[in-house]
């Protein structure tokens, strides 16, 4: 862990320090927990929920509440059907947050929390090293004070926390590469390609006679071997895929393998160092770390 923590750090210019709960502090008890850390000066945090994706306008974000003057921001995303969340609701012709309208049987709007915020270190006077919601009770009092302002997101945003949101997200965010940056995806006029948003670490080998896509992500050091037919799907740094394996609607996690003919469908998630044997099938299972697997798997289950 540490090497790995070094590596981002020297990569990214930055320095990396963890505050670790000994006990569940819900969402905002962890922040005060973080005092020392983020109150050391007067300058804005940001706060990011760990299971969403989007295009992260931080910039935008910063200047946004440096101009508003308010305690905290949060960024909003617009939804479709609105009575299945917690809506927010600002004063009129404002940015300012009067409230918050959970699950609202009429409608009050349709902008829905993002899960991701930029505060002033005051906010830490509002939380104690408890059990506390940030949704639940700091957002109330904060919009009471006329403390915390929205800015919406404009673009792509998806809630991860599930393997099949995480490969929705996944396309989603090949999609916008396309858009926004297609010299980071491989060109679609590569043979191998089917259907585009393909994203290929350069450490990657591709076998001869593959096909993949649309919407691949294949990580560093992976090896695919001839015939491999590939279509959305993630696969994790020092993947083993065999000659003519398919993987489809699904995770292959880190060092893992799938055998020569095998097919993995179904959001199939492998774990860690998973090693899938020939000619195996396995639909919708979640395959926790180490395991191998040497027989059919047609239903969803969990392999402990």
């Amino acid at each position: 862990m540490v090497s790995v923590l070094k590596k981002y750090e020297e990569e990214y210019g930055i320095t990396i320090t963890f505050s670790v709960e000994n006990e569940p502090l819900g969402t905002a008890g962890p922040l005060a927990l973080a005092r020392e850390v983020l109150g050391k000066d007067d300058s804005p945090f940001f706060v990011l929920n760990s299971d969403v994706t989007c295009e992260y306008p931080f910039n935008e974000m910063v200047e946004f509440h440096k101009a508003h003057g308010g305690e905290g921001t949060i960024l909003a995303t617009k939804v479709e059907e609105p009575s299945k969340y917690g809506v927010i609701v600002t004063k009129p012709n404002s940015t300012m947050i009067d409230r918050f309208v959970e699950k609202p049987v009429e409608f009050v709007g349709n902008r829905i929390n993002a899960g991701i915020y930029i505060f002033n270190p005051a906010i830490l006077d509002r939380i104690e090293v408890k059990p506390t919601s940030i949704e639940q009770e700091v957002f109330p009092a904060m919009a009471r004070d006329n403390q915390l302002h929205k800015l919406d997101l404009e673009g792509f945003w998806m809630d991860i926390g599930q393997p099949k949101d995480f490969l929705t997200g996944t396309c989603l965010y090949l999609s916008y590469l396309a858009k926004k940056t297609p010299e980071l995806l491989v060109s679609p006029s590569e043979n191998y390609v089917h259907g585009g948003n393909v994203l290929i670490h350069p450490t990657a080998k591709i076998g001869f006679g593959c096909k993949i896509g649309p919407n691949v992500t294949i990580g560093p050091n992976v090896v695919v071997g001839d015939g491999v037919r590939l279509q959305r799907c993630v696969i994790m740094e020092g993947v083993h895929l065999k000659s003519h394996a398919c993987v489809k609607n699904s995770i292959v996690g880190w060092h893992s393998s799938v055998g020569s003919w095998s097919r993995l469908d179904g959001v199939t998630v492998l774990g860690d160092d998973v090693h899938v044997a020939d000619e195996v099938y396995v639909n919708g299972a979640f395959v926790l770390p180490h395991k191998s697997i040497s027989s059919n798997i047609p239903e969803p289950k969990v392999v402990m």
